[in-house]
């Protein structure tokens, strides 16, 4: 690529027009993480989950504890796919580093829905 062939950085956005690219950034991350079968999973638990702590709940804010970890889950998941977009694009061979890095996503992901479910738990059982 010679310097004329650069790509050129688009200027950045303030204001409200910022705020409507952040927020059309994030709908394009939503869509993209919709594409993962983990995720969809993640959503119908989630909402299995949410149904039964609203019914077995003393006070809303045990309903809020609960959209607040899964939202937690939500965004680790998103973060766990990113690892997984960008190490594939790195190394599209098999490689230690990149089992590694997914590795450690995936266990990021394993936490996240184990105090999901426990807080879950809690609140169903007790």
């Amino acid at each position: 690529m010679t310097n004329t062939d650069k790509p050129t950085i688009p200027p950045r956005k303030t204001g409200l027009a910022h705020f409507f690219a952040a927020a059309s950034y994030s709908l394009a991350g939503f869509q993209r993480l919709w594409k993962e079968a983990a995720f969809r999973h993640e959503v119908g638990v989630g909402l299995i989950g949410l149904a039964l702590v609203a019914y077995f709940s003393d006070a809303a804010i045990q309903i809020v504890g609960f959209v607040v970890l899964w939202l937690m889950l939500a965004a680790t998941e998103a973060m766990n796919t990113a690892i997984e977009v960008l190490v594939d694009h790195l190394s599209p061979q098999w490689a230690e580093f990149a089992k590694a890095a997914k590795d450690l996503g995936s266990f990021a992901c394993a936490c996240m829905i184990t105090a999901t479910v426990l807080y879950a738990a809690w609140i169903v059982v007790f």
